[in-house]
């Protein structure tokens, strides 16, 4: 039996920022691919000799980077994109939200998913980080359009349907960790401690302890989860977590909005990893995260949009801008998150929150070649100045010209190689007008 060649790709004539420990960049660098791996990165005389590319990408006039990480989302939940504005997030959740989440069908969740993923590709985006329903059909959404995620079946308890979740998390696992080419990885999502009762979050400790994998949680979210939680408990929620022995597994905190300092010292010392998720907890009233104060005490903090419902956008590139912004104002200080910290969150330091640094977050052999280019060949990039700089305080999603995830080209010149737009959104307009009617 005749085995195929893997594929080789060579990207040259490219400004290759690697985000590696040494941050080496090459101003004239090239990138050679072999299958699903990063085989050589450096400058362009350095190349293998025998490096025989199948497809050569010019990179003139654009930067290279490892792919933006969403460390938190809901891809589903794009269906709601500009429904339910300005509203806190408890009376959005109770009355707006879940009422509209009971009429989704499972199928439904292929399509809404898949129209979050070609936002993610087209933002630059080549891995993420998703918690919600029917998440069977976000894997296969995410097995067909080519991109990487870390899915958890969004787990709430007790009620009627409690266990069936449960059961549901740990096919996930059976049927998809690992899945799509390696592409797919599983873990346990309680939702919060404000819809899981300490029994039940303690059977999600036990699942991810049974599979070997890692939670994902909302934590301290908003101020009214502080405050129940030292009313209900004497504690706050990251004290709270701690005393059930929570943080003994690896965990992905989403949030982390309304932190003491005692709290940031527990979620050190357990290597807690938060996702940040700046514009939603803005747009919903949450509060801004202390992330300097975070990043200070040696915590690893990558960045999420949470849903197109509470955000409208999934581009880490925003989040990205925002999270440097808004560390500077809040803290009345210029030199807090600078566009390089900024930039390490929206890749490495993201791809380690998800638990994914060893193989993706920066550009190195042996690492999957996961790989943005960025046109900076354009006015908001002039007149020429450290390429971070403009990238994160300048880059649009527009700028983001072609995506590759494990050696495969998701997008070429803004163009969706593995997914039919036109498909997608007729889909998701069907969906709409049967599950929200007028709303």
């Amino acid at each position: 039996m005749l085995r195929r060649c893997a594929m080789k790709i060579l990207i040259k004539n490219v400004y290759v920022i690697t985000m590696d420990d040494e941050d080496n960049r090459y101003p004239n660098g090239c990138i050679a691919v072999q299958g699903d791996t990063v085989v050589y990165v450096g400058d362009a005389e350095g190349l293998p000799e025998g490096f025989v590319p199948d497809e050569v990408i010019d990179g003139c006039g654009m930067l290279a980077l490892p792919g933006f990480v969403n460390a938190h989302t809901h891809s589903a939940m794009s269906l709601f994109r500009g429904y339910a504005n300005d509203i806190p997030l408890m009376d959005w959740l109770a009355q707006k939200i879940w009422p509209l989440e009971d009429r989704l069908q499972p199928e439904d969740a292929y399509w809404l998913s898949m129209l979050s993923i070609a936002e993610m590709v087209m933002s630059g985006v080549t891995a993420f980080a998703d918690m919600y329903m029917f998440m069977d059909q976000t894997a296969r959404a995410v097995e067909h359009s080519g991109l990487r995620a870390v899915l958890a079946r969004g787990l709430q308890g007790l009620d009627a349907r409690s266990e069936q979740r449960l059961i549901e998390n740990r096919q996930l696992w059976e049927e998809w960790h690992g899945g799509a080419e390696g592409r797919i990885r599983v873990m346990v999502g309680p939702h919060a401690i404000y819809t899981c009762d300490g029994n039940y979050l303690k059977r999600c400790m036990d699942l991810a302890e049974q599979l070997g994998v890692g939670l994902h949680i909302h934590l301290a979210e908003t101020r009214t989860e502080v405050d129940e939680a030292l009313k209900k408990y004497g504690k706050t929620p990251v004290e709270y977590l701690e005393s059930m022995g929570f943080f003994n597994l690896p965990v992905l905190a989403a949030h982390c909005v309304h932190l003491t300092p005692h709290d940031m010292d527990i979620l050190k010392e357990h290597d807690v990893q938060v996702a940040h998720c700046p514009i939603s907890n803005l747009k919903l009233g949450s509060g801004i995260a202390q992330v300097s104060l975070l990043l200070e005490k040696g915590i690893n903090v990558g960045l999420g949009t949470d849903s197109a419902a509470s955000n409208n956008s999934l581009s880490v590139m925003r989040e990205m801008t925002f999270a440097a912004l808004l560390g500077k104002g809040i803290n009345e200080d210029p030199t807090v998150i600078p566009a390089k910290q900024a930039l390490k969150m929206a890749t490495i330091d993201g791809a380690k929150a998800i638990g994914w640094s060893q193989e993706i977050g920066s550009l190195e052999p042996g690492k999957k070649a996961d790989v943005m280019l960025v046109k900076c060949d354009v006015p908001h990039y002039h007149p020429a100045a450290d390429p971070v700089t403009h990238l994160v305080y300048s880059g649009r999603d527009a700028d983001v010209d072609t995506v590759i995830v494990n050696g495969k080209v998701l997008m070429r010149r803004r163009q969706l190689t593995t997914i039919d737009l036109e498909r997608v959104y007729y889909e998701v307009e069907a969906i709409r007008r049967r599950v929200m009617g007028g709303a």
